[in-house]
């Protein structure tokens, strides 16, 4: 008799990559109440970096680079206004400065769509370093809402299990768990709870935005999130549309090898939590394999690990 896991044979689905993904910027209830000179001003901005990036992607290339853009509206906690409203200003503003939105994605979709929690995959998907010399009085991140890369300050372990008077009541300085010398300490806030809703952070979804970026995010081996394309006016309310959207007819694959996102400096504190995130997900193993070996026979050297294939832009 043969025994196996029950997911040995699991059957993980491959997706399109591009070269790289470029994320255009992230579509706030304070930029749409801007106006339409808000979105000039951004894509202004934007526009020679997303050439910059484009131009390096094609030197030594055989063909033409795979290069697809998207961006990222917070529809989530506040959503900017209708899409009808919102979209055709921001489309136009992109073409005025020579750049074309490929895929439009909705920040609400990373928490949920439909009956799958994209969030709740990459949450069940932490793989926590522990922290030397801890003894597991503090909970872990699925149960506190916090995520940290290294030790807490405080008063120590011993003095919260009640010794009031041991050693450990004297205060501890934050630790990163693997500091160069010195720590620089992170403690993020993965969400919160309120009469038994759960409200995923900023940071944590910007995590599972670029995870889906990547193509590493499976539900039961099944792509999650897939573009979709859309034709015609746009409707009266976010969840009309598809968790991505895709605007251009033939645009390079929404997921990619690597990602560059070019965003206003006040993002940096997210991007920093989200490093430290995805520093402790453990993504689908057949799904990296599946990118590794597309990769090489690309001739792509592909870091090892999915956070050294982010890049940033901070304006």
């Amino acid at each position: 008799m043969r025994f196996e896991q029950a997911g040995a044979r699991r059957r993980v689905e491959a997706v399109p990559l591009a070269r790289l993904s470029v994320e255009l910027g992230h579509l706030y209830q304070a930029d749409y109440a801007e106006g339409a000179d808000r979105y000039r001003e951004l894509f202004a901005t934007v526009a020679p970096w997303f050439r910059a990036a484009a131009e390096s992607e094609r030197r030594g290339a055989n063909a033409a680079p795979r290069v697809s853009t998207c961006y990222l509206v917070d529809d989530y906690l506040a959503a900017p206004g209708p899409p009808r409203e919102v979209l055709p200003p921001l489309l136009r503003a992109a073409e005025e400065h020579g750049v074309a939105i490929d895929y439009l994605a909705r920040e609400s979709a990373c928490a949920q769509l439909g009956d799958v929690s994209p969030a709740a995959i990459v949450a069940g998907s932490l793989v926590c370093e522990p922290t030397p010399g801890t003894n597991g009085t503090r909970p872990p991140p699925m149960v506190a809402g916090w995520l940290s890369n290294g030790q807490r300050s405080g008063p120590g372990e011993a003095a919260e299990a009640g010794q009031a008077m041991s050693p450990g009541a004297q205060w501890t300085p934050p630790r990163q768990n693997v500091p160069r010398r010195h720590s620089v300490f992170v403690d993020v806030e993965l969400w919160d709870e309120r009469d038994g809703v759960r409200t995923w952070s900023c940071a944590f979804l910007a995590g599972v935005w670029q995870l889906l970026r990547l193509g590493l995010l499976r539900d039961a081996g099944r792509p999650v999130a897939q573009p979709r394309p859309w034709r015609g006016a746009f409707p009266d309310t976010w969840a009309e549309l598809p968790a991505v959207v895709q605007l251009g007819d033939r645009p390079a694959p929404f997921c990619a090898y690597r990602t560059l996102s070019v965003l206003p400096g006040g993002f940096l504190p997210v991007e920093t939590a989200v490093r430290t995130i995805l520093d402790q997900v453990a993504v689908d193993p057949a799904a990296a394999r599946q990118v590794r070996d597309r990769a090489a026979g690309e001739g792509l050297a592909l870091p090892g690990y999915p956070v050294d294939r982010l890049r940033y832009v901070f304006l």
